[in-house]
């Protein structure tokens, strides 16, 4: 008997590996284990959803069922993975166990939760997930407080997910403020100048900024519907729901459990290949060896990754190398592409002209760009600049 390929986890990585295996590999079998229904969906849209009237079944690009079905997977869904046992190469679940020739762990990232005060700190909501965003959704059509479009959200969060939120929320009609403890948006990715102008444009829109400050306590006084969120810097505000949104954290206690290697994530060679032969990871749960020990939390690696390794378990052992890889950040107000420098790299940032700033390294050279509106058409010609 052929022993199969199984893949943990029906994210982008994990269905982008199966697709990217059938294309290498019709035979040999291959099992996904999913701890949800499996839809395929693409997660970026969960967060510019709702200004384009986007309902949670709306997001969904191809069923569970008619996925497996064109590639040719065995799919195990609503089943969660409890152990892995790489001496016999076998997983366990609550249905028994599988045994595999080699796995694939896709097991994602988890939103990173803070400790928060008050009698309401448990309804604070994060959307990492299409099950996630369905509880979002839900929760924004019944909110017990204002009613339609009058109804407040408290964003936790400034970065990426935070700003684009932010954006198609406001975009969609809705009451947004926003808390972070940086002084601007996206404090950690974008020039000064350009964090401002992303700023003023999400104020125009009608977002209310709270920098410098962080949610101490959310509470839900007696005899009110709403929620009160209590600042660090004891300013409250009334809302509805209150959406985290402050990064997240590789999920990687199935893999630390098995006894793999993990730091930042579940440690990867430039092969995919964890500490133990025949365990392979992508996507957010991993730690690239190819991206100088990084993760990467964005789609472009994962299409890489997926690629590389598809090729790998398809009998030909592939080195992933990334190419550069720019984040186009989803928000209408300002339009920004991102190609960070790798951490660690020595330059500062300049602005030759307004909407593009430039990270130049000591030797003169371009080791990382960002564009915003118009500019970001530039991205090709920037991006040939770019000394990798």
């Amino acid at each position: 008997m052929t022993l199969p390929v199984i893949i943990v986890g029906a994210g982008l990585a994990g269905w982008s590996t199966a697709r990217e295996l059938r294309k290498l590999d019709s035979a040999t079998p291959l099992l996904l284990i999913t701890a949800d229904r499996g839809d395929f969906y693409a997660k970026p849209s969960l967060s510019n959803a709702f200004a384009q009237g986007r309902t949670p079944e709306q997001l969904v690009g191809t069923p569970a069922g008619p996925m497996a079905q064109t590639h040719h997977v065995t799919l195990v869904a609503h089943t969660r993975v409890l152990a892995i046992d790489p001496a016999r190469g076998v997983v366990t679940t609550p249905g028994g166990e599988f045994t595999y020739r080699d796995l694939v762990l896709a097991t994602g990232a988890q939103p990173i939760r803070v400790p928060i005060a008050g009698n309401a700190a448990d309804q604070v909501l994060s959307v990492n997930s299409l099950q996630d965003f369905e509880i979002f959704h839900t929760h924004l059509m019944n909110a017990s407080g204002a009613q339609g479009h009058d109804k407040r959200i408290v964003i936790m969060g400034a970065g990426l997910i935070g700003c684009e939120f932010a954006n198609d929320l406001a975009g969609a009609g809705y009451q947004v403020s926003v808390v972070d403890p940086a002084a601007r948006p996206l404090a950690a990715l974008l020039p000064a100048p350009a964090g401002e102008a992303l700023r003023d444009a999400l104020h125009n829109l009608g977002i209310a900024w709270h920098f410098n400050a962080t949610v101490a306590a959310v509470d839900r006084p007696t005899g009110t519907g709403a929620l009160q969120v209590s600042l660090s810097n004891g300013v409250q505000i009334d809302a509805d729901i209150v959406l985290s949104a402050i990064g997240l954290r590789a999920d990687t206690a199935l893999a630390q459990a098995a006894g793999l290697a993990c730091e930042r994530g579940i440690v990867v060679d430039t092969a995919l290949q964890t500490s133990a032969a025949h365990i392979y990871a992508l996507g957010d749960g991993a730690q690239y060896a190819s991206a100088g020990g990084r993760t990467l939390p964005f789609v472009m690696p994962i299409m890489n990754a997926a690629r590389a390794l598809a090729a790998t378990l398809a009998g030909q052992r592939t080195e992933l190398a990334f190419p550069l890889m720019p984040v186009t950040v989803k928000t209408p107000a300002l339009p920004i592409v991102i190609a960070a420098p790798t951490p660690g790299l020595h330059g500062e940032w300049t602005g030759p002209e307004p909407g593009l700033w430039q990270f130049i390294g000591t030797r003169n050279q371009s080791l990382g760009f960002v564009l915003t509106g118009p500019h970001t058409a530039r991205r090709s010609e920037q991006s040939r600049l770019v000394q990798v």
